[in-house]
């Protein structure tokens, strides 16, 4: 059976996860058996740690009663009381003997040692009799586990009293095998007490049910960072697993330690199921088996019809639809077969239109971007073969198409396409020039052997050709274009670079509004350094290096400061200070703008709050660019600012320019009106330099007129200067609007605008653009100018 065949893949697949399940299903079972096991010895080692607990207890309280018949005995208090210590002696002795205490010492109500049954008490044993007996519960006897050389002893104390206390009686128990043999019944754990070397580091074993040379390993062990005081620990003692407790017993004042391990054996409590694992192990094993035949015999069935079909599919690949599929079935591959046999029938016809798909567009009829990449590869190749052989080609792109599609639905921007079409097809000057869609709004026109002089005339032919509106669903609409010109072999010579080429003039034309552009090296170069400009913006914004700037805004009757226009100025790292001429205009043509536009209103809400919590109230002017007006979601935006600092919108005056208005009057003044709405005051930037203002200035919400400080700046000399001027103060003043002058740069011009009532004035004369820090300082020290004679008369 050959491994690369789908019957061999079919039956290994079928063992491999009979094998995989089996397997994962035996490990499982294995972990849960090895995790149960440890749950279940972890439950014993606590219950048994409150046995053991038990155990001591109980065996504290029988030799506790020992004692006591020792203390109540009259013939032994007597000899007490007469002091006759051969006699106390003698009864210490045979009492403890009898009850199986090792040691047994009289005490005396003032704390010494009357007498003992052992010549020189340990000074552990001694010092833990005193604090027994010092104990309150020790007036009805009390136990302890004390360290008496290196075993564990357990220690009873009992008054003896006649009636009142004359001494104490204190018997010493050690803890023995029997002790921890009777532990290791009531609860199958090994119990071993280990006892650490006096003045030295490690351990030894003072009784334990461990093998001798498991409980010396186990002593050793108790140095290992994994055996933990009152918590449970593994370890492992010539190569069985085991899980422990250490419990805390005793410790001596020369720092001696005893502690009880209870351990258990994990190998023990998991042998129960090593069987239940072989016959676990058994059935995979027949399962393997088994799954192996029934997938040779199944993968057989499968794989017959298939080979029959891949000799069906190698006829139709080669083109040979006469011969039908044979194969009748009622399963999967019965359903497979008569596809096979529906495919031969209509193949042909799906690869026409495929075809058709492929090279054509569907809305137009025209060629798409793929024939027109191989119509140019053709028409390359063409040139080639012909001395000084060219062809040109027009990459054109329409303007407004997506305002059209907006506001007038893509079925109509669907129909709007189709007559460009037929209008380009009309207007071509050669018999071999072909029309191509390459998607959107995007056209490109193929000139087969035409010089430069006729793409271009083309190219004005079909701008021309475009200035007559179009008519359609009793709509007019005027479109224009931009068009990019680039040739073979001049611009490229290949038609992928080409097609770089001509689309990199289109948008430069595109850009520009010049209609017609002919590719040039420069213009990649100067591309490039706009995505430089664009990314180095962005860091710009990211690592703050751009600054708030103000120009203060006064009252021209009183002199007093009542407001600030807010610029920015971008300080770069290693070109220094670069004055806003210089990125601006960049930043409105990419969409920059609103995101500067965004950072300034932040920044002079934030300023405006500082300064209102100081006494400050001044108004801000700030900028609007034409992609400003262009997004709806401005309001919003500017909204959220003034919510964070808590400020209102008359605090501020939005500044518009009239061309940003012209570019989409009806989607500007929507903006426009909800700004106004919210409570922005609106001003008109430049004012004079449009070409419909009044048009407008009546239908718009504004507040504000700014004079552009062309008209300004030379009013004081130029007769016709003034004469605009004050004819636009009129002008604002009838229409109910605060009338600003900018580019007040002399005493004489502020009082020249003063007389002619003009509201409000910037410029140099009273300040230039400053950042916040030093225009604060300014607006300290700013002192308005005398106020004029009232007799003198300033004509104009």
């Amino acid at each position: 059976m050959r491994l690369y065949r789908l019957e061999s893949k079919i039956v290994a697949l079928f063992i491999i996860l009979i094998v995989v399940v089996q397997l994962a299903g035996f490990a499982a079972i294995r972990k849960a058996i090895d995790g149960n096991a440890r749950n279940a010895i972890t439950d014993e080692l606590a219950i048994g740690q409150r046995v053991f607990a038990r155990l001591l207890d109980q065996n504290a309280q029988k030799l506790t009663l020992g004692a006591r018949l020792l203390a109540s005995d009259f013939g032994f208090r007597q000899a007490i009381g007469t002091d006759d210590r051969d006699t106390i002696n003698s009864v210490l002795a045979n009492h403890g003997a009898r009850i199986g205490a090792s040691m047994a010492m009289l005490i005396g109500t003032d704390g010494q040692i009357r007498a003992s049954t052992l010549e020189y008490p340990d000074t552990d044993l001694q010092r833990s009799s005193m604090e027994l007996i010092r104990k309150p519960e020790a007036e009805n006897g009390a136990a302890d586990n004390v360290i008496v050389g290196d075993s564990m002893f357990q220690i009873v104390a009992v008054p003896i009293k006649a009636p009142v206390t004359i001494a104490w009686v204190v018997m010493g128990f050690p803890v023995d095998r029997q002790l921890i043999a009777d532990m290791r019944a009531l609860s199958s754990l090994q119990v071993s007490i280990l006892v650490s070397n006096r003045g030295a580091s490690g351990w030894a074993s003072d009784v334990s049910t461990l093998a001798p040379d498991a409980a010396s390993m186990l002593s050793k062990e108790m140095h290992a960072p994994a055996m933990k005081v009152s918590g449970v620990s593994d370890l492992q003692i010539y190569g069985n697993e085991y899980r422990a407790r250490v419990l805390p017993l005793a410790r001596s004042s020369s720092g001696q330690e005893a502690v009880v391990v209870l351990q258990r054996s994990v190998s023990e409590a998991v042998a129960p199921y090593h069987r239940l694992q072989v016959i676990l192990l058994t059935i995979t094993i027949l399962g393997v088996l088994i799954a192996a035949l029934a997938s040779a015999v199944m993968a057989r069935r499968i794989t017959s019809p298939l080979r029959e079909l891949a000799a069906v599919a190698k006829r139709l690949g080669a083109g040979d639809y006469s011969e039908g599929v044979q194969i009748r079935r009622h399963d999967e591959i019965g359903r497979l077969a008569g596809a096979f046999e529906t495919m031969r029938a209509e193949i042909s016809t799906r690869e026409l239109k495929i075809s058709r798909l492929a090279y054509q567009d569907q809305l137009t009829d025209l060629p798409n971007r793929v024939q027109f990449a191989d119509l140019l590869k053709d028409a390359i190749a063409a040139a080639r073969e012909v001395p000084h052989g060219t062809c040109h080609i027009l990459m054109m792109d329409l303007d407004r198409f997506q305002q059209v599609n907006d506001v007038l639905g893509h079925s109509f921007g669907d129909d709007l396409l189709r007559q460009v079409a037929h209008r380009l097809a009309d207007q071509l000057l050669r018999p071999d020039a072909k029309v191509a869609r390459l998607g959107g709004d995007e056209f490109a026109i193929l000139l087969p052997g035409a010089d430069l002089d006729e793409a271009v005339e083309q190219a004005i032919h079909i701008l021309r050709a475009l200035e007559h509106p179009l008519s359609l669903q009793e709509q007019t609409v005027d479109l224009g274009a931009g068009i990019g010109v680039a040739g073979f072999p001049e611009h490229g010579e290949t038609s992928d670079v080409l097609l770089s080429h001509v689309e990199v003039a289109m948008y430069t034309a595109k850009r520009k509004g010049s209609g017609v552009v002919v590719y040039d090296p420069a213009i990649d170069k100067t591309s490039q350094e706009s995505l430089s400009l664009l990314s180095e913006l962005r860091r710009a914004l990211e690592r703050d290096e751009f600054m708030l700037y103000l120009q203060p805004k006064l009252d021209l009757a009183s002199g007093s400061v009542i407001g600030a226009e807010a610029l920015v100025r971008w300080i770069h790292p290693e070109k220094g200070f670069i004055g806003p001429d210089n990125f601006i205009p960049f930043a409105e043509t990419t969409g920059f703008v609103r995101m500067l536009t965004t950072w300034m209103m932040e920044k002079v809400a934030r300023l405006c709050g500082e300064l209102q919590g100081r006494g400050i109230h001044l108004k801000f002017s700030v900028n609007l660019s034409t992609r400003d007006l262009m997004d709806q979601e401005l309001p919003s935006a500017f909204g959220a600012i003034l919510n964070t600092y808590r400020l209102s919108p008359e605090m501020f005056c939005l500044e518009i320019t009239e061309s940003a208005i012209m570019d989409d009057p009806a989607r500007a003044q929507n903006t426009l009106e909800r700004l106004s709405r919210m409570g922005f005051a609106l001003g008109i930037d430049d004012f004079g330099t449009g070409y419909s203002s009044l048009a407008y200035l009546k239908s718009l919400p504004v507040d504000e007129l700014k004079i552009d400080k062309s008209f300004v700046m030379k009013m004081e000399q130029d007769q016709d200067d003034a004469k605009i001027v004050r004819s636009t103060i009129d002008l604002g003043h009838n229409l109910g609007l605060r009338v600003v002058a900018e580019g007040v740069e002399s005493e004489a011009v502020w009082f020249l605008l003063r007389q002619m009532g003009c509201d409000q004035g910037q410029g140099y004369f009273m300040g230039k653009p400053m950042p916040v820090d030093r225009f604060l300082e300014w607006l300290q020290s700013w002192r308005a100018p005398a106020m004029l004679d009232q007799s003198e008369n300033v004509a104009v």
